[in-house]
């Protein structure tokens, strides 16, 4: 069996919140060992956004697992000692502290590389090192709008946030796949280097469809719920046992099967004011009166196998207890369990399969400081001076 592809790499993490903590649990995940370095006084103040995880904050379990956790003052030269230490030794390092926090440390990349070539050293942003907008205070919603998202997302009444925090695990999925690259460029020419990341850069990255439609076509597209704004029909359908049914037809083709087969009434497939997409967006309303109707009087199950029967791409609307229940993940065996500090907590295995190769490494969720003295001792501290650094509140 194949290694794991980050068997035997370092990384340290001075991190907090969602980007840069779920950036570094995908390198736990595909085996780096990866050191979490946390504030002495509460630590990722993630740890206490919410109780729902048996006790711990949900975000902090779900960003977190398999790392080990430092807890040091980094104000104290004591503590940035240590730090520097442990990055002697990384591959990697990642930081996503507010804006100059990180400069002021020597913590920033571009000083860490020029002192150490081989490194690769991660910044992780809200708006970028530069511009007009590099000191202001960046929060997952609050790009969220910077970037659009909420323009595009909502209703025709009622622009709405993403329901997840997408500029966050945006920013998280750059700075993983500019840490893999990295790598691969230290594996050809020898160098690591910085790599930088800002939050309202990759979520502009990810709304590239509604921009290029506004920069090119003229005109946003329209906010229309769970409707696609330019197909019909495409949206969610209640059923009869209080369900909905979420179902998009892509071409006339389908819409004629769908006519036939599911509304029960082929005419419509070459009535003029249904035949085509463009005739179907201009009646929306009477179409999805049509599909309304007829999925109305079937409960979800039976709604989707008339569907599928016929060839209709759809989907039950599920919510979040459903999702944990899927009858696909089940099937395919994606759920396992984490230890923490308060036991067993279930989790989902990461996206990226590698067949023929080993599991993912998905480790413990760790306690706040859990590995200080480990970490410490391993730094070349004896028991006296970690004792007197607990003492004087420099770790924990």
């Amino acid at each position: 069996m194949e290694p794991l592809p980050l068997d035997g790499l370092t990384v340290v993490a001075v991190e907090q919140a969602v980007s840069a903590p779920f950036a570094t649990r995908q390198l736990a995940d595909l085996g780096a060992r990866v050191i979490k370095v946390e504030r002495i006084d509460g630590g990722d103040f993630a740890r206490g956004y919410d109780t729902a995880a048996r006790g711990l904050a949900s975000h902090f379990v779900w960003c977190n697992r398999g790392k080990e956790s430092i807890a040091l003052d980094l104000k104290d030269p004591r503590g940035l000692a240590v730090v520097r230490r442990l990055i002697a030794d990384a591959d990697v390092f990642v930081q996503n502290l507010a804006h100059g926090a990180a400069a002021r440390l020597g913590l920033d990349a571009a000083t860490l590389c020029a002192a150490r070539p081989r490194l690769i050293a991660v910044d992780i942003s809200g708006y970028g090192g530069s511009g007009p907008y590099a000191d202001k205070r960046a929060y997952d919603m609050l790009v969220q709008c910077e970037a659009g998202l909420v323009s595009v997302t909502g209703t025709p009444e009622q622009p709405v946030k993403a329901g997840i925090p997408a500029a966050d695990i945006a920013a998280a999925m750059y700075a993983f796949s500019g840490v893999l690259a990295a790598l691969v460029r230290r594996g050809t020419t020898g160098r690591g280097g910085p790599v930088e990341v800002s939050m309202l850069e990759a979520l502009a990255e990810w709304m590239g469809h509604p921009l290029h439609h506004a920069m090119h076509g003229g005109e946003p597209p329209a906010r229309t719920g769970l409707a696609h704004a330019v197909i019909a029909p495409y949206d969610a359908y209640p059923t009869a046992d209080g369900g909905r049914v979420l179902l998009s037809v892509q071409n006339d083709r389908e819409w004629r099967r769908l006519a036939e087969q599911v509304i029960g009434r082929p005419e419509l497939g070459m009535d003029p004011e249904f035949a085509t997409n463009a005739a179907r967006v201009a009646r929306r309303e009477r179409t999805d009166e049509l599909v309304a109707g007829a999925l109305g009087v079937l409960d979800a199950e039976e709604a989707v196998a008339r569907l599928e029967k016929a060839g209709i791409a759809c989907a039950r609307l599920r919510d979040l207890h459903e999702l944990a229940e899927h009858p696909q993940l089940a099937a395919r065996e994606r759920w396992r369990q984490v230890g923490s500090p308060v036991g067993p907590l279930r989790a989902l295995l990461p996206p990226i399969t590698l067949p023929g190769g080993g599991e993912a490494r998905m480790g413990d969720v760790p306690a706040l400081g859990q590995h200080t003295s480990a970490l410490l001792r391993a730094a070349g501290m004896t028991d006296e001076e970690i004792a007197a650094l607990r003492r004087d509140g420099v770790a924990a």
